[in-house]
């Protein structure tokens, strides 16, 4: 049987800390070679004033029995919102909706075990790969943190954040819309004991922080080295949040694989802010990410994570992995079948007898 679950339902079952501990246990995994990743892959063409990106990347979690695949069906904009552009995705699907959805299969039989969207999944498996960033290279017993951004992506780092740092006393958040940024505190402020301040500018949130932790659309710095002070840590969901120069003071910079940017295709003459210019994945020409320490290198043991209080330490999250989307809808799955959450139809709907 195939299961099929939506974002409502994965979100009653998965916790941060499951998140954690399963994305530990894989990049253990990938480290002795037993689990394995492909790089994401871009593609894009025109759509009217728009751009039309089918992105993919997979991979196979063999402790779980699962191989997944994620697939990206997307609108994508880039606007320019005070200074620096973003990358937004349009819900130009029916009844105004993303489209992204995550297919798990089984390493025994080829079978597909299950099918869920990718919104919830995404954005937990971000905020617990950060999490892993901040367990191993942030200070201990840190009182004051940042967030930059106020959205979906900001709500997962805050969790992961409180996952390995629980001790923090207090949390500013900045964005440019000082509206969401009020939301947010509102929406998160009855669940924790921790104190959310808003924040006027990266620079009041980000002084006399322990931690920072950037969770924006944008494809500019947000992160700048005149706000990166002696002993904090900065983490950031893509490259071009944190500015070169804050890369370059820093004493350990650690990213997620070090793949830097997608395999990329694209049709003639299309030009898009995230490959062109000096914005977006060029930072990752500009800075070798190749040559730095990895996440699965700290959780292995492989190479030292924080060594004394006054190093200024960066989190990059150079790019998501298919490995990730197999660990977490593979935890997810097995919750959903022992709880008795989602639709359960004949795999026969998603097979075949005839050979492909």
């Amino acid at each position: 049987m195939t299961r099929i679950l939506n974002n409502q339902e994965i979100t009653e079952i998965l916790s941060m800390d499951q998140c954690i501990d399963a994305l530990n246990s894989a990049y253990l995994d990938f480290s002795s070679g037993v689990a394995v990743t492909r790089r994401r892959s871009d593609t894009l063409v025109p759509s009217g004033e728009s751009v039309y990106g089918l992105k993919t990347m997979d991979g196979i979690a063999p402790s779980l029995g699962v191989g997944a695949v994620r697939i990206n069906s997307d609108i994508v904009t880039w606007p320019k919102v005070g200074d620096s552009y973003r990358r937004v995705k349009v819900p130009a699907a029916p009844g105004s909706r993303y489209t992204g959805l995550i297919l798990v299969f089984s390493t025994e039989t080829g079978e597909p075990l299950a099918i869920m969207p990718d919104g919830v999944i995404q954005r937990m498996r971000v905020g617990a790969t950060s999490a892993l960033g901040t367990h191993h290279l942030a200070k201990r017993n840190p009182k004051t943190a940042a967030i930059i951004g106020s959205g979906w992506q900001a709500g997962a780092q805050l969790m992961g954040l409180l996952a390995v740092r629980p001790e923090i006393d207090t949390i500013r958040i900045f964005s440019p819309n000082p509206r969401n940024v009020q939301s947010f505190c509102g929406e998160w402020a009855g669940r924790l004991r921790q104190e959310l301040c808003a924040a006027g500018s990266v620079a009041e949130a980000a002084t006399g922080a322990d931690i920072v932790l950037c969770a924006t659309s944008s494809i500019d710095p947000v992160f700048e080295a005149r706000h990166f002070e002696t002993g904090m840590h900065v983490g950031s969901i893509k490259p071009p949040e944190i500015s070169r120069n804050s890369l370059d003071l820093a004493d350990k910079v650690c990213v997620h694989l070090g793949q830097g940017k997608p395999a990329l295709v694209q049709a003639d003459n299309l030009a898009v802010p995230d490959h062109s210019g000096d914005r977006g994945w060029k930072i990752s020409d500009a800075f070798d990410f190749a040559s730095c320490t990895t996440l699965p290198d700290l959780i292995s043991g492989a190479t030292n994570g924080r060594t004394n209080a006054d190093e200024r330490t960066c989190f990059v999250n150079d790019l998501g992995l298919g490995l990730q989307f197999a660990v977490v809808a593979g935890v997810t799955l097995r919750l959903a079948e022992s709880a008795g959450i989602g639709q359960v139809l004949p795999t026969e709907l998603f097979t075949q007898i005839e050979h492909p």
